[in-house]
């Protein structure tokens, strides 16, 4: 068995497809039309993707406190560089719990946990 994909429910599809592309990296691999206002768009960099599905009848989606993404970057500090560049807020970090992991957290548009980090050699 493999791990093929996350499931995030977003409000605004447009808004989460931007910062999924532009901030974090990946791209839009699928995009499609479901039933009736559901909209599903799958994006990734890899074998595992994310999906993205925006209903019209949900309004707000209910992203749990507990669960974040962690995305690898080759500088952590190139990486803060762009998030200030985009207006994205660090939540928190950025942390070196190791000597050979740095990170640090944004908040994705719909309060989803986002992790950046560096694995230092």
């Amino acid at each position: 068995m493999k791990f093929s994909w996350s499931t995030l429910n977003v409000k605004n599809m447009n808004e989460s497809i931007r910062f999924y592309t532009d901030i974090v990296g990946l791209e839009v691999v699928e995009r499609f039309e479901g039933e009736p206002d559901l909209e599903i768009a799958f994006l990734g960099s890899g074998k595992t993707q994310i999906e993205l599905k925006c209903d019209g009848k949900t309004h707000k989606p209910e992203v749990g406190k507990d669960i974040s993404w962690g995305f690898e970057t080759e500088s952590l500090d190139q990486t803060l560089a762009l998030m200030k560049e985009n207006g994205v807020v660090v939540d928190s970090g950025p942390y070196q719990p190791n000597p050979h992991l740095r990170f640090f957290c944004v908040k994705d548009p719909n309060g989803l946990k986002i992790q950046f980090l560096e694995k230092i050699k």
